[in-house]
């Protein structure tokens, strides 16, 4: 009997069907692998992309002109979307929500953008935390000018051009307007402008100046104290626009919300004639460049404005008495108290320890009480200081604000109290004369009584 049923277990197990659902299982254990890589691949692609790119164009062979500059943002994670800046559906909010995480306008001569983007969604955007970067040249329309008006940059008339008559580069067709900019007219801020290198840049496009109450704005790169801004084909016969060093050829800001724009007066900056042109400054005796320094500066400026460069964040925050390793509920004056703090900067994709030397504490009530510099102690940056004789609620502050990085601003709010009565000491040695004082005149009084109760009158004689 138990042989006959193992027959038709075997049987069983290799009819077809059995077969057919075995093979259908294996189907199903290869379709979950699948998706599992599928899955695995898409959180990858998210974990490393640097989020949604608008890219808005005069036209689509500007793709082309400038393929090299977006080759090197794709490369990098970006997910860019090509439309040209007229287009009816364009769109930065739905729903309330921005679509796009960055904003590249390559479209110096739009008159009026597409769909719902105007300056006002455009400004929308950057107090949102949006991040822009605006390439002009001498055909600028009003879009740009109002656009970099409302971030501390004024854009010069259109049809003119920065001008260098002892800063042009030998291709220059006889206009000056080629010019060749050096080292030394660059911003010295490496997370801004990358490491330096001994390449001259070209540019050629429209000047811009800065507003002066407008702290906000970066001079990356200016013009040397020979350029000015002017119509090519006409005398001088007005001051120009702006003169030497005012003349910004690429501008920055960052705004109080850790906000990116950049804008550069020349678009032919990004292309890729500039990126592999020769350059060599037409006086004579000048060295030969076989290759601009337009592409380092380029990418380090992308870097830059898109948050791949010089973003920093808090990390854990710890404070108690020295000798504890938990906070009280309330301190008392005079304590010694350690504060560290973790900071960290991102660095190719990945959150790295901040290294830095100027990271300041301030102890905080109305105005600072104490405030020290902090010591990198491994990952962290930590101090020891005594609290003031003063109680109260107070705020452990760092305010970390430094060029080319976003703005750290860490509070931790604590209470300081009094002594309680248990806690004074017994006897201040400065209060002893005060004592000396106090026994001497009880026991000028013990005596006096003595003398006061021993004491006999004499009698009066008759």
């Amino acid at each position: 009997m138990a042989a006959l049923t193992a027959v038709v277990q075997m049987s069983r197990s290799n009819s077809p069907s059995a077969n057919k659902m075995r093979t259908h299982k294996r189907f199903q254990l290869m379709d979950c692998s699948v998706f599992l890589l599928v899955l695995l691949a898409s959180m990858l692609h998210c974990a490393l992309a640097d989020g949604k790119t608008l890219v808005l164009l005069d036209n689509l062979n500007i793709r082309d002109t400038h393929s090299m500059f977006f080759r090197s943002l794709a490369d990098r994670g970006f997910d860019l979307t090509f439309k040209t800046a007229d287009d009816p559906s364009l769109s930065l909010i739905k729903y309330g929500q921005f679509l796009y995480d960055h904003l590249i306008i390559f479209s110096p001569s739009v008159e009026d953008f597409g769909g719902n983007i105007n300056v006002e969604t455009i400004t929308s955007f950057i107090d949102g935390g949006g991040n822009v970067l605006v390439a002009a040249n001498s055909d600028i329309g009003d879009p740009l000018r109002e656009l970099g008006s409302e971030c501390g940059i004024e854009f010069d008339e259109e049809k003119t051009a920065v001008i260098d008559h002892h800063n042009y580069d030998v291709s220059d067709p006889g206009e000056h307007t080629l010019i060749v900019a050096g080292l030394e007219n660059l911003l010295k801020a490496p997370t801004i402008v990358g490491k330096p290198t001994n390449k001259p840049v070209l540019f050629k496009g429209v000047g811009m100046v800065a507003d002066p109450e407008n702290p906000l704005v970066l001079d990356i790169l200016t013009g040397s104290s020979t350029s000015y801004s002017f119509f090519p084909d006409r005398p001088i016969s007005q001051y120009p626009h702006a003169v030497g060093k005012n003349t910004l050829l690429i501008a920055g800001l960052q705004a109080r919300n850790n906000a990116r724009v950049v804008f550069s007066g020349s678009l032919d900056f990004f292309s890729d004639a500039f990126f592999n042109s020769a350059v060599q400054k037409a006086t004579p005796g000048s060295q030969r460049y076989e290759q601009t320094g337009n592409k380092e500066l380029a990418e380090s400026l992308s870097r830059w404005v898109f948050k791949e460069a010089g973003v920093l964040r808090v990390g854990a925050v710890t404070h108690h008495p020295v000798g504890e390793t938990t906070p009280p509920a309330a301190y008392t004056i005079t304590d010694l108290v350690e504060y560290s703090i973790v900071i960290e900067m991102l660095s190719e994709g990945r959150w790295v320890p901040f290294d830095g030397d100027d990271i300041q504490l301030e102890f905080v009530r109305i105005d600072p009480f104490i405030r020290t510099y902090l010591k990198k102690n491994g990952g962290k940056y930590s101090v020891q200081f005594k609290l003031p004789d003063v109680y109260g609620v107070f705020q452990f502050k760092v305010d970390y604000n430094r060029l080319g990085y976003t703005h750290l601003y860490s509070t931790t709010q604590v209470s300081v109290r009094p002594l309680q009565h248990t806690q004074y000491e017994r006897f201040i040695p400065s209060a002893f004369p005060y004592y000396a004082s106090v026994f001497s005149m009880m026991a000028g009084l013990f005596v006096f009584s003595i003398v006061f109760l021993h004491m006999k009158e004499k009698e009066k004689s008759d």
